[in-house]
């Protein structure tokens, strides 16, 4: 499960997102965040596929009800 940058979304949101979504506690989530941030993508995590699909489906909603482009995707390990 990934997660892009942009140059819109605050990285107070993402960090949420990374404690709401994924469980991270909020030092991991903002370890993730800076990754994230300075290479441009970050792994929130490692999942099935079809709860990684559903985890990616409560970004895109979480970032568009706030008017947030956050994208995040689902990859082959």
């Amino acid at each position: 499960m990934i997660l892009y940058n942009d140059d819109y979304t605050p990285m107070e949101f993402v960090v949420q997102v990374l404690e709401k979504i994924f469980g991270k506690s909020p030092s991991a989530a903002t370890q993730i965040m800076l990754q994230i941030h300075r290479s441009g993508m970050g792994v929130a995590g490692v999942y099935v596929l079809e709860v990684a699909e559903t985890k990616s489906a409560m970004v895109h909603r979480m970032a568009e009800e706030r008017g947030y482009p956050l994208r995040s995707g689902v990859e082959k390990e």
